[in-house]
């Protein structure tokens, strides 16, 4: 981080921040930011446990190794950015500070191969036109690519020619994904054809290798990302003997760390495409004492705790949303002596946090994590003990 973007603040630093949105933060400075995190999850839970000083990142800029890049027909022209979902428009943007410069130049090359052999781009006004989006994933420490390319219809005009000039202009893609999406919503549709590569990334999390598929979720900070995990996987004190849950649990990169210190892990997930990439995970790694099993998490504890099950250690890492009551009801079932709880969202964790504290249950420490440097967004770790 340069004294400049330490001093100054951010407003002049991205000619469309204001009409993006997406980083509403950008007025500004980081230390700032950091401070607002820091106050916001104070508000929400101080009274109950003074929060930790929250981990900045190393480098605020370029953090982003997700990227979805929007296109649109405007005045005449293909324009390729930011989809807005309150108008269903774009915003055009050829470079974002916080995106990996690496996804940009992808997307701006998928723009300019379709113009070039005439494909027809999505037009907001009208909602006509084939290429929608597309999805680029970067792994940060191995430096595989995917790219997805979303279109409106099956048919992909001049497919051959698209991929063989696309990879002229971006060699450095490892594997180009096909699907299919005819709603409004900027979603993956349900076949993903592969165009080039094998179809999937992998990438050195923590020290494990991980595997990511197409619809599988992965966090778009990964060196942010391997703080949140290690933090979270040392608060549970785990001295080998545990049986861990790990509920949310994605593509598996925290319950194969958890599996090196407990005597068992359970990774639950509602994703099909993840839990698959978490069972490959798995074997990647030679990890033999975590099970990953794909249902909902509420639906699972039920069977879990029907079952006469003890889990020791739950960690937990919802979305947004947070949990919903039937898992939490669950939760204080299967009694666990320490919950890790991993959350995006600290004002849907605060929710659920009082909730388990009505039930049992004593807030212990709270380590804010900044995952998304110029949002107003805030990961937050928080350690809750089973009450004396």
């Amino acid at each position: 981080m340069t004294e400049q973007t330490k001093k100054d603040g951010q407003s002049n630093s991205c000619p469309v921040y204001k009409k993006c949105s997406g980083c509403q933060l950008r007025n500004m400075t980081y230390e700032e930011q950091l401070k607002f995190k820091q106050i916001k999850v104070d508000r929400l839970m101080g009274r109950l446990c003074r929060p930790d000083r929250i981990i900045a990142a190393d480098n605020p800029e370029g953090y982003r190794c997700k990227v979805q890049g929007a296109f649109d027909f405007k005045n005449g022209k293909c324009v390729s950015g930011v989809y807005q979902s309150s108008t269903g428009g774009v915003v055009a943007v050829d470079r974002c500070s916080v995106n990996d410069e690496r996804a940009d130049k992808i997307i701006k090359a998928v723009r300019k191969t379709a113009l070039g052999l005439k494909i027809p781009v999505w037009c907001s006004f009208n909602g006509k036109g084939f290429l929608r989006h597309v999805l680029v994933r970067i792994a940060r420490n191995t430096g595989e690519i995917m790219a997805i390319i979303v279109g409106t219809s099956e048919n992909f005009p001049s497919k051959a020619a698209f991929v063989k000039s696309l990879l002229e202009k971006c060699p450095e893609i490892t594997t180009l994904i096909f699907s299919v999406n005819r709603s409004d919503k900027m979603n993956l549709g349900d076949r993903c054809e592969v165009l080039y590569g094998k179809g999937y990334i992998e990438d050195i999390i923590c020290g494990k290798r991980i595997r990511m598929s197409p619809k599988s979720f992965a966090q778009v900070n990964p060196a942010q990302a391997e703080k949140l995990y290690e933090l979270a996987v040392k608060s549970a004190k785990l001295t080998g003997k545990e049986t861990v849950i790990d509920a949310y649990c994605g593509i598996g990169a925290m319950s194969l760390m958890a599996a090196d210190r407990a005597k068992k892990v359970y990774g639950c997930e509602i994703n099909k495409s993840a839990v698959n990439d978490a069972v490959i995970n798995a074997k990647l790694n030679n990890t033999e004492n975590a099970e990953f099993i794909c249902s909902d998490s509420g639906k699972f504890l039920v069977e879990f705790n029907e079952e006469g099950l003890k889990a020791d250690v739950v960690i937990l890492d919802p979305a947004r949303a947070g949990c919903d009551r039937k898992f939490l009801s669950e939760l204080i079932k299967t009694s666990p002596e320490r919950i890790v709880y991993v959350s995006c969202e600290p004002e849907t964790q605060a929710r659920d946090v009082f909730f388990l504290i009505k039930n049992g249950y004593k807030l212990k420490k709270l380590m804010p994590v900044d995952m998304f440097p110029f949002t107003n967004h805030v990961e937050c770790i928080a350690l809750l003990k089973k009450a004396l």
